[in-house]
Formats: structure tokens, sequence, C-alpha cells
């Protein structure tokens, strides 16, 4: 099994030196972990350009997304104790769900392109939820009129929590017939509420008692109370402007436990969750799904035979199905040269920049942490190839 090479860790480091001296980045934390030890654990450039303040391995960083792996497994524990099933219909929990309609685009009268809406051909389930293929989108994917509908539903106006966030989600018409398309969106804010409604504690209790604290990830939290932890936050550029507005968004909302999005950590933590992974859902002794439910959940539920298409915005990648919550590498690529990596890695990523990897193949498993909109779509494949790289090196 081969080991990174000191030349190729050197080369992870000349790159995120140059990013920070350029001002593309403000900072970033980088490891990379094989056979549950640290090889490479760098901190480059600062928290914050504001304050000057250097990045350290305890800095706390927006998850966005990358919350969305967190919350799928908290399901899937549920699904695994027998508390609720794949196949649940999620109105069984969320009754607004049951009044759910399809919004497809027809021609009106006058020539215009109109909404119409009609009745779902099956239930959204939980499963639907769990491998985004439920209708539910964001409000920036999804086609003009759907945009729209969800953009004058005021998603985000006043104060809301999980209960108030599914309800208006129901109300809204799904982009898709449930089951038939891959498309990014709330579908795992609506699982929040769904864990919240079936364990009968608020998701952050849930992921606390059975997630956070057997894995000792004690900086990972929805909401940052004390001055301590405030000031280990790190801070996006002033001149990243949608992750400037993401942040102050999700900062606007406390009381709004987001499962899609809403979690904050530092990369001791994540490297927790991770090795977790890497391990098949165990970690020092202790068990958190079934061999059965990990393997369930690190299968390609939207890949051939599923009845599930990929649309333009296929966010998974090249080479890569979606199990739940995950993505998994399936195939090589079409690329060529294929993208690096391995049939079977675990990934994902978020729009704060932040980015995870888990290498059965090689027992390793790597993560980036950042703020950035700007440059993520950049960093993050150049990442990804440096640490290959530094593996397919000589030593």
């Amino acid at each position: 099994m081969p080991s990174p090479s000191p030349d190729g860790l050197a080369r992870i480091t000349r790159f995120f030196d140059d990013e920070v001296a350029a001002g593309r980045l403000p900072g970033a934390v980088v490891l990379i972990q094989q056979h549950g030890r640290p090889v490479y654990l760098k901190s480059f450039g600062v928290r914050d350009v504001r304050s000057g303040v250097p990045m350290t391995p305890d800095t706390i960083f927006a998850l966005h997304s990358m919350t969305k792996p967190i919350t799928s497994l908290a399901a899937m524990m549920l699904i695994d104790q027998g508390r609720m099933s794949l196949s649940d219909p999620v109105a069984k929990y969320i009754p607004a769900f049951a009044d759910e309609k399809v919004g497809v685009e027809a021609t009106g009268m006058d020539g215009s392109r109109v909404l119409k809406l009609a009745p779902p051909a099956r239930p959204v389930t939980i499963m639907d939820l769990l491998r985004h293929t439920s209708g539910i989108t964001y409000e920036y994917i999804g086609g003009a009129l759907i945009e729209h509908a969800y953009m004058a539903a005021h998603l985000f106006g006043g104060r809301f929590d999980n209960a108030e966030f599914a309800d208006r989600i129901a109300a809204l018409p799904l982009a898709r017939q449930p089951g038939t398309l891959w498309r990014y969106g709330h579908s795992t804010d609506v699982l929040g509420r769904v864990i919240e409604i079936v364990s009968g504690q608020t998701l952050y209790q849930f992921e606390k008692q059975q997630i956070l604290d057997p894995l000792g990830m004690t900086s990972t939290k929805f909401l940052l109370t004390t001055p301590e932890e405030q000031a280990r936050m790190a801070e996006p550029l002033p001149s990243d402007p949608i992750l400037v507005a993401a942040e102050r968004a999700r900062r606007s909302h406390p009381e709004w436990e987001s499962g899609g999005g809403g979690l904050v950590s530092d990369i001791t933590d994540y490297a927790r969750f991770a090795q977790m992974l890497l391990n098949g859902g165990e970690l020092d002794g202790t068990r958190y799904l079934s061999p059965a439910a990990f393997k369930d959940m690190t299968a390609d539920h939207i890949g051939d035979g599923s009845g599930v298409e990929r649309d333009f915005f296929y966010f998974p990648g090249d080479g890569f199905g979606y199990g739940y919550g995950l993505a998994v590498r399936v195939e090589p690529g079409e690329a060529r040269p294929p993208p690096p990596g391995s049939i079977g890695e675990l990934k994902w990523d978020s729009g704060s920049g932040t980015y995870f990897l888990v290498d059965p193949k090689i027992d390793m498993l790597c993560i980036l942490m950042e703020q950035t909109q700007n440059e993520r779509g950049r960093i993050t494949p150049a990442f990804t190839k440096l640490v290959y790289d530094a593996f397919a090196a000589p030593n």
C-alpha cells in the first residue's frame, strides 16, 4: 500500500502557500491521514484578513453542505434501528407533504410559459430525501419558473425552525416527479425535520447524543455560544460576495438547525467523522451503523437501473454515483486521463470550499478546510490531484 512521498507533500505546501500569498485565500487547514494517523497536517494564512489571527488546527469553519453527510448518517441510524424506513412517505411524518404537487412548465393562452401543478406519480419518500431525488430543489436550480416560485416564497423570511421550514418547502411545487432526477436541494433540510419527529429531540440534540459526543466532536455544532468559540471562526475574504452573503444568512438564523448546511466544525472533529466512515461505520470500538446499513449508505442509488436521470447540474462528479448523503466512486470516469482516485472512494464538499474524501483502497482520508466560494471550483480538484500525486510518487 503506497504512502505519500515527502516531495509530494511539499508540493501541497507550496500550492497553499502560493494561494495565500497571491491573496486568493485568506487561509486553510489541510489534513491527510493514513492508517488512522496524520501524515500531513498544516495550517496556512489567517482565519480572517481583518484580524490577521493565524490559522490553527482548532480553527472553526462553516461546513455548509458538508453538514449533509452527518445528517444523512443520523437518518440512517434511525433506519438501522427500525424506527423509520427508506420507503416511508415523508407525509407520514410531515403531513403538509400529503398535498405536494409537481410543477410542470406549460404554454399559457397568451403563449407565455406558465407553471401548472400536477399530482405526483408517487409520494416523496425518505429514500428520495437521502439521495436527492425528491424533486425538492434549491432556489437557484430547477428552471426559471421553479426558481421564481422558490424566490417568491421567501423561504428565509422571519424566524423559523426545522418544523416551519419543512412546511414552507412542502407548500412549493416539486421540480420533477419523485424518484426521476438527481437534483441538489433542500432535501436534507427536510430530512433533519423528519429526524426530529422520529427521535423526539431537536436535530442537534439527537446528533450530539448519537454522533458528535460519542465521536468526541466537541467543536461541531449549529451555534457558537461563547466568545472563545466565536474567536476561532474562519471568515471568507470580503471580496467573496456569494459566500459572505451565505454566511450572513446562515448566522442571521441561529434558531434554524439546517440539516443541509448549518453545522460548523474544525478539522480535528471532522477527521473523527471521516475516519469512522473509512472504518466502515465504526471507530474506537463504537459502531454507528451495522455493516449492512453502512454498505447501503455507501452504495450508488442513482446508477443504471435506478430510473434516475442526471441533469446538467449533476454534482457528484465524473465517475461518481450517489449513495445516501455521500458521493461514491463507481467507475474511472469519462475524462482522459481519468480523475485521480479509487473505485469505492467516498467524498463530499460544500459551497464554502470545505471538502473531504475517504479512500478505503489505500486506507486514506484527506480534508480541506477553507472558506471560499470564489476559488473552490479550482482549488478542490487541484488539491485532490496533489494528494493522489503524493501517493503515486516514489518514496
